[in-house]
């Protein structure tokens, strides 16, 4: 079977038994069954549909198990507790285009193995005819900029606040004002989706027309993204009445909608999709459970997202600095070799001018969204005043000049630095 005919996953693991062995009851258990043969398990079945352990690589140990185990506890098995990392290869065609067992195939049962004490899906690597199985991008970064008007540098936004609340007459005065402070980009909070008092039905008529306003002065049309998450079929009516109003972003929370609800809501409509990822550190805080960023933001791409959120440099937020970077350099990878199916990384949380430095310094490039809320809204010249302080550090870091310096000829930075960074210090 060649290399076309197969895709990897990598994983860390803790185990008190050899890895070696705990790789092969992962490889079974995950394609034919189990590490030893079983009736009907004949060698051709083998040979076509087997997972293989292509690789492991032991690393340290450590005196306490990560996790709780009645597994082992009940057969007396104790530490040291080894880690390794392991590489499993699967025939593509255990899954043909079915995004929702993919998943189960390279995580599912995986994390309720008896033999491990801890189990992290690390990375998915996919070959181009695999991945051509699946959803691509229906904007990506060339659409996103496209519709929302912006050729080069970051796309500036910010996110309405109060998160909830505000009636759909509030909550369009609101987008109006932001819109006539300069913003790119507008989202929706997503705790924010269908509420009584604001539904969708009313809530994006009133802020498409303010929109279109906002246009018809200055042929700026600033991006929406509405949170339309909901059952699928809601979802779909949602995304319609977006379309018909002349919006072009539609939001939903990932991880509580599932694969196949963004899958079909893909392939309903070609506004672009803000993935956003809440939820997201239920699995992944924990370094030896749950799903690595880059696995996970494999998967959600296949399902045909355009934007995925990856929270921000010196953000508010638990993740390091570190792994927000090694993020967004996810998004902007191609999954394979064979198309552009590059998707634009969403920053947000605790945004500001001041980020737009460690930002750039640390990934350097400007394909993305910089989402600041306050960064905006509290800035004490006014929302207009914190856009501008923004455009000016990403101007001033993208041309080399230090933001301090740039600062001293424009007004609006300087306020921003002084004010948000007496806050930070």
């Amino acid at each position: 079977m060649s290399a076309a005919d197969r895709f990897e996953a990598s994983y860390l693991i803790e185990t008190p038994l050899d890895p070696r062995k705990v790789a092969e009851v992962m490889a079974g258990e995950q394609s034919c069954g189990t590490f030893t043969r079983v009736a009907g398990e004949t060698d051709a079945l083998r040979e076509r549909a087997r997972a293989v352990v292509s690789h492991v690589a032991v690393l340290e140990t450590a005196d306490e198990p990560s996790l709780p185990n009645a597994w082992l506890d009940r057969k007396g098995v104790t530490g040291p507790w080894r880690r390794a990392r392991v590489t499993i290869s699967f025939p593509v065609d255990n899954v043909g285009a079915n995004l929702a067992t993919l998943a189960s195939i390279v995580a599912g049962n995986l994390y309720d193995l008896g033999e491990v004490t801890g189990l992290r899906l690390d990375t998915i690597t996919l070959p181009w005819s695999f991945r051509r199985r699946f959803a691509l991008p229906a904007q990506g970064i060339a659409g996103t900029r496209r519709l929302a008007g912006v050729a080069s540098g970051p796309l500036v936004g910010s996110i309405i606040k109060p998160n909830v609340g505000l009636s759909a007459s509030e909550t369009a005065e609101l987008v109006a004002k932001l819109c006539a402070a300069g913003l790119d980009f507008i989202k929706d909070d997503e705790i924010c989706a269908n509420p009584v008092h604001a539904p969708l039905a009313e809530r994006v008529p009133a802020v498409m027309a303010a929109v279109r306003r906002h246009q018809d002065r200055t042929g700026k049309a600033v991006m929406i993204a509405f949170n339309i998450t909901d059952e699928t079929d809601a979802m779909r009516r949602h995304a319609d009445l977006v379309a018909r109003e002349g919006g072009s972003c539609v939001m939903a929370s990932l991880n509580w909608c599932g694969f196949s609800a963004i899958e079909t809501l893909r392939r309903s409509t070609d506004l672009a999709l803000h993935g956003h990822r809440n939820g997201y550190g239920a699995i992944s805080r924990h370094p030896l459970l749950g799903i690595s960023f880059q696995a996970y933001q494999t998967l959600w791409r296949l399902a045909g997202v355009d934007h995925m959120h990856v929270h921000g440099v010196q953000g508010k937020f638990a993740q390091e600095d570190e792994e927000v970077v090694s993020s967004a350099r996810d998004c902007v990878t191609p999954l394979t070799d064979g198309a552009d199916d590059r998707v634009m990384p969403a920053f947000s949380s605790g945004q500001w001018a001041g980020t737009a430095q460690p930002t750039f310094d640390a990934i350097g490039h400007a394909d993305l969204l910089f989402m600041a809320g306050g960064g905006i809204l509290a800035h004490p010249g006014g929302p207009a005043a914190g856009v501008a302080s923004i455009r000016q550090a990403w101007e001033a870091v993208a041309g080399g000049v230090p933001v301090a310096e740039a600062a001293q000829r424009h007004p609006e930075l300087k306020q921003a630095l002084d004010f948000f960074g007496a806050a930070a210090g």
